[in-house]
């Protein structure tokens, strides 16, 4: 399949998570829904978690069976086991340290000025730097950030996704590649709900409700499915398994941080029956889109 082709059908499965953002602008969802909507999350990220390190353990696994059956190194199993180790610890602990970075600069933005006199600097020196990465996500609310977390960990996912995309429409499976588009496009309008969940309860001071505008929702899905496009891209020109294992394990690293965010959130509605029937919904969901990705032999 030419590339062309290829990356319609990349644009096509991550776009799809556009579906489920729209729900992030619910004016006035009751407090059992915000709750429902947090604990699917939870179970869709929970079968992304698995799904994701399921997968990323395949080659060690292989390579074990092969130093059992003495057909391969014991050399293969360590270095997968590497990248392994090393891609959950920088999923999961990266986003501990990007939490600690973005506390930190609340905490400069929300500093008081010094007061003015012989060698002092200006405002402007004092303030932020305009444009400023840190300057801008500091004027997020908690749960945008959370919402920021949670489209990143799907984005490593998604391009591990469209590695696999590329590589089989580069070898010529053109029905393999087209159940993947299914599949994968099915997986990405259900995560699109785990990202705005967060969304559903946000307040202003005042107990107004607040809505994310156009722009952040569509910021979000870029995120989360642009990746889809730059995975199958790299997979149509280049195969590699331990490129597609480090993903795989950043993504799990990531998602697993993302849950626990969000069982803390859940824990505070005290509503442990619809925490319990959000999570079935999140996980049958997750395991009925995998589904048809599994009849597809992947």
């Amino acid at each position: 399949m030419g590339l062309t082709r290829t990356l319609v059908l990349g644009l096509i499965a991550g776009g799809t998570i556009l579906l489920g953002l729209p729900t992030g602008r619910l004016r006035r969802p009751a407090p059992s829904l915000r709750a429902l909507l947090n604990a699917i999350a939870v179970g869709v990220l929970l079968f992304l978690a698995w799904d994701v390190l399921s997968a990323a353990w395949e080659p060690i696994d292989a390579a074990l069976v092969a130093v059992h059956d003495r057909t391969g190194p014991l050399s293969s199993a360590l270095g997968y086991g590497a990248l392994f180790a090393v891609g959950i610890s920088a999923g999961l602990l990266g986003l501990v340290a990007y939490e600690r970075w973005m506390v930190r600069s609340v905490q400069r933005a929300a500093a008081p000025a010094a007061p003015f006199g012989p060698g002092a600097m200006s405002t402007h020196e004092l303030s932020p730097a305009r444009g400023a990465l840190g300057a801008r996500l500091a004027t997020w609310s908690p749960m945008r950030r959370l919402s920021l977390l949670i489209a990143v960990g799907i984005g490593l996912h998604n391009f591990a996704e469209g590695l696999a995309l590329g590589q089989s429409a580069a070898s010529g499976r053109v029905a393999l590649a087209t159940l993947l588009v299914i599949g994968f496009g099915l997986h990405n309008a259900t995560e699109g709900f785990g990202i705005v969940a967060p969304l559903a309860g946000e307040t202003s001071e005042d107990g107004q409700r607040l809505l994310p505008s156009w722009r952040f929702l569509l910021g979000m899905g870029l995120i989360a499915g642009g990746p889809t496009l730059l995975g199958t891209l790299v997979g149509h020109s280049y195969s590699s398994e331990p490129v597609a294992l480090v993903f795989l394990t950043l993504a799990a690293g990531s998602i697993i941080y993302v849950i626990a965010q969000l069982i803390t959130v859940a824990a505070k509605a005290r509503r442990p029956d619809l925490l319990a029937y959000g999570l079935l919904l999140g996980l049958l969901a997750g395991f009925a889109t995998d589904a048809i990705v599994t009849a597809a032999g992947v």
